[in-house]
C-alpha cells in the first residue's frame, strides 16, 4: 500500500509541473508541495514509521 501511495504522490507530482497556459503564472508551487509530500513519505518509509506493509 506505501508504494501504491508512493506512485500516485509521484504521478500527481508530474501532473502539478505548470505545463499548461492557464496554470504558468501558479509557478512550481503546486509541484513543491507534492513533492514535499514525496518526501515526507518517503523518509517516513525509510525509518519505518510507515509500515511498508499497511
Amino acid at each position: 500500500m506505501g508504494l501504491i501511495l508512493l506512485v500516485v504522490l509521484v504521478l500527481l507530482l508530474v501532473g502539478g509541473l505548470p505545463t499548461w497556459r492557464h496554470s504558468r503564472q501558479w509557478g512550481y508551487a503546486p509541484a513543491g508541495g507534492i513533492g514535499l509530500l514525496v518526501l515526507i513519505l518517503v523518509f517516513l518509509l525509510i525509518f519505518n514509521v510507515i509500515p511498508r506493509g499497511f
